[in-house]
């Protein structure tokens, strides 16, 4: 193939240093362009030695018995000498055929034509200075043909041309005006003006057509290799029919796609060889009848997908086509590129199938559900109708997921799918979007009533114990529903409203389902904008730590306090620590903001005697960031309180997740001599293997334990009496929470318990109260009733 010469096109202006080869743009291969000049050049190299000849003996002639022999005669012998050498030098660049030529080399050509011209200037000049006038006439005459010779046969390399014209120019401007000849000087003058300008146009055109006749040459080549490599390979074939659609000239690829001989596929109807057992019967695709018009109405085409039938088997093919128009615009039918795309076709809809569909449980995945909410939503507003959508979350799954395992809980979503397809009606399309949350689309909603039929269907049904794997497993489900277009005129707004409505139900403790309402969007408004206020909570000095004491059962002083966060905002006043520690812990806030409350209460507790205890609580957030353990003991060395007068207290979701390292670093902490104490004791699935696996100091007894044993609840007087009895067995205190009344502290004493926390012994006071209790009592002293209190 050609080397690429106009690799972005030449400019639609050439500048004039470019022309002259004095620069090289970029965008255009110019040394191939010079190894064009050069070659055109070349071509005349013999007429212009012989031209130079025959005009140099000429002036020998005429300057015989008029100028100096001896310089006459050293002029001719220099001008040989010099068109030898030119000789030569072209001669020897020829044989290397080189196909690119820089600028450097080009150098040696223009100091040749540059010394030409000064020869033949020189010659006139000896005439000028000893001759006559007719004689000058003669030779000057002599020197404008070798001058529009040079316009004509070196124009290819305009440089050249213009060294040779100029110079020899120059001498007889100055011949002339030296014998006070100004007229003919001037007519020498514009002579040259006339021919630069002619070669500069020359070289200009050269140009331009040298580098078309390459494009074109390399497009050509480009073309043929592209045709020869759909013969070589499988993978494309060319068709062609004549004016009647019939094939013609038949490829060995496309006789291979069709699968018989070339002979017999020749002039037979393109139609009928795809066509299969349809050409008989008629019954086209739609597809094949497109094609057919197309053929038909003489229309070009490009990538149509046409279903045929090759021997019995039904195939895929692509193909393009355009018609076959002669000079005069006659056409002599179509030619045309098609390839067989089968496997290509199959893989797309497995893909396809694959981009809408769910892999785990084969139902339709979000994809697909938002165009169905779309294209319900489209014919709800066409119909003046509605539609619904209902969002499902599974209730208890994550704890199924952590405690038995991923491939445990990917079974138990494949059977919660069976059950919500076997409810499915074909006015329902029922979708996971991820995770454990489903969603059903109701194509006609117009029966709010229907909506929580459905929805309590769907609960009742989920909730039924599932057999999985030799395990009995128990969710459940919350659901949340929208009403289009009422609940969002838009498929987000829609899905946006079912979510909130899921919230709530979650939100309500799960086994709920709830319908939208607006003020649910101004609650999740509420919520975004207090997390707003939230992030700056800090920065605004608005946290504040209240304390609760925690006495001894046996003597009632004060042996700690528990560090319970408090927000008060400016904007939503005094907010509950159950409404603002979870939208901290959602938030990703809890870090920092336990890092606070941390060193807050060991800064605070140091105002105590050296006996009392601070409790802070750890969530699993907390507890499992990298840089957890290092903070405490920051904490610790600032504030001066020892680690034994610091407790940690945990909730047993911190086992929750498998693998998170939180046994790692309980029993680090442990080590550092803090204390650690298990919150919400007997409220989880199974805190005896924890209490196995981590050595607290302290169990904390659930307040409804508390409450019901004091109103002689069995099952609570039986759950305490064996938490006391093995925390004594394992060496561990237990505090009970939430004592409130006389009759709560006297049979927590009773039970057993050593440490009691609750309002009957002190409600949760500020820093400096909890100061001033030790300024006038001893804490072995310290006793609270709850008068009180």
């Amino acid at each position: 193939m050609l080397k690429t010469i106009a690799q972005s096109g030449l400019p639609k202006v050439i500048p004039l240093r470019v022309l002259l080869g004095l620069s090289d743009p970029d965008g255009v291969d110019w040394g191939r362009i010079r190894a064009l000049q050069f070659n055109g050049n070349n071509q005349h190299s013999l007429l212009k030695i012989v031209s130079a000849v025959v005009c140099g003996l000429l002036i020998v002639q005429l300057g015989i018995g008029e100028v100096n022999i001896l310089l006459l005669g050293l002029w001719l012998a220099g001008l040989a000498a010099l068109y030898v050498y030119a000789h030569l030098l072209y001669r020897k660049q020829s044989e290397w055929q080189r196909k690119t030529i820089n600028r450097s080399d080009m150098r040696v050509f223009y100091l040749v034509s540059l010394g030409g011209g000064l020869l033949w200037g020189a010659g006139f000049l000896l005439f000028a200075f000893s001759s006559n006038l007719m004689t000058m006439i003669s030779v000057w005459a002599t020197l404008i043909c070798l001058m529009v010779g040079s316009a004509m046969l070196l124009s290819t390399i305009p440089l050249s041309s213009i060294l040779f014209i100029s110079s020899s120019s120059a001498a007889t401007i100055f011949g002339w005006l030296y014998i006070g000849s100004p007229h003919l000087a001037l007519a020498s003058l514009a002579i040259a003006v006339l021919l630069i300008s002619g070669c500069l146009m020359t070289g200009r055109s050269f140009i331009e057509r040298r580098v078309a006749e390459a494009s074109l040459s390399e497009k050509s080549e480009v073309v043929s290799l592209l045709l020869k490599e759909f013969e070589d390979t499988g993978a494309d074939w060319l068709w062609q029919t004549d004016t009647s659609r019939r094939i013609t000239h038949v490829s060995p690829r496309f006789a291979h796609a069709i699968g018989q001989p070339p002979e017999q596929i020749e002039g037979k109807p393109f139609l009928q060889l795809v066509a299969g057992e349809a050409w008989e019967s008629g019954k086209f695709s739609t597809a094949l009848h497109e094609l057919a018009d197309k053929l038909k109405r003489r229309d070009s085409f490009s990538n149509m997908l046409v279903p045929v039938q090759i021997n019995g088997e039904n195939r895929w093919w692509e193909l393009s086509a355009s018609p076959k128009l002669d000079d005069n615009g006659v056409f002599h039918g179509f030619r045309g590129v098609g390839s067989d795309i089968t496997e290509q076709r199959a893989s797309a809809d497995k893909i396809s199938h694959l981009a809408r569909f769910d892999t785990l449980t084969r139902l339709p995945n979000r994809l697909q559900l938002t165009d169905a909410v779309r294209k319900a939503m489209q014919t709800a507003e066409q119909w003046n109708g509605r539609c619904g959508f209902m969002m499902i979350d599974l209730d208890r799954f994550k704890a199924v997921n952590d405690t038995l395992g991923h491939p445990v809980g990917d079974r138990l979503l494949a059977r919660v799918s069976e059950r919500l397809r076997s409810i499915m009606t074909d006015n329902e399309l029922c979708g996971r979007l991820g995770g454990d949350e489903f969603a059903i689309v109701i194509k006609e909603a117009s029966d709010t009533h229907y909506m929580e039929l459905l929805a309590r269907k769907i609960i009742e049904t989920l909730s039924r114990p599932y057999e999985v794997d030799q395990h009995t497993l128990y969710i459940g489900a919350s659901v949340g529903t929208a009403i289009g277009p009422r609940d969002g005129r838009t498929v987000e707004m829609l899905m946006r409203s079912a979510d909130l409505a899921l919230y709530r139900s979650k939100d309500q403790g799960g086994g709920a389902f709830t319908h939208y309402e607006p003020k649910l969007h101004v609650q999740a408004e509420e919520r975004r904008v207090m997390e707003m206020a939230l992030r700056k909570a800090l920065e605004n000095d608005e946290l504040s730590l209240n304390y609760q004491p925690v006495v001894s059962a046996d003597s009632g002083g004060v042996v700690g306090f528990e560090a319970l966060l408090r927000w008060t905002n400016p904007q939503f006043g005094v907010v509950s620590p159950a409404k603002f520690i979870p939208l901290a812990e959602e938030a990703r806030l809890i870090v920092s903001i336990g890092e606070w409350v941390m060193r807050t209460a060991c800064k605070e507790a140091m105002q105590w005697p050296s006996t009392v205890k601070v409790a802070v609580n750890v969530s699993a957030d907390q507890l499992t960031e990298v840089n957890f353990l290092s903070m405490v003991i920051s904490a610790l060395e600032e504030s001066g309180l020892p680690p034994n007068r610091l407790e940690i207290e945990v909730t047993e979701s911190i086992f929750m997740h498998e693998g998170n390292g939180a046994a790692e670093v309980l029993d680090q902490i442990i080590a550092l001599g803090i204390n650690l104490s298990l919150d919400d004791f007997g409220t989880g699935y199974s805190s005896l293997g924890y209490l196995r696996k981590t050595r607290f100091n302290t169990i904390k007894v659930d307040r409804s334990f508390v409450q019901g044993a004091a109103k002689n609840a069995p099952e609570s007087l039986a759950i305490i009496r064996a938490v006391v009895a093995m925390a004594d067995a394992l060496g561990m205190s237990t505090t009970a929470e939430g004592a409130e009344t006389e009759e709560e502290v006297m049979m927590i004493k009773k039970l057993g318990c050593r440490k009691i926390q609750g309002y009957y012994f002190g409600r949760p006071m500020v820093a400096e109260d909890a100061k001033n209790l030790f300024s006038m009592f001893e804490p072995e002293q310290l006793e609270y009733s709850k008068k009180t209190a």
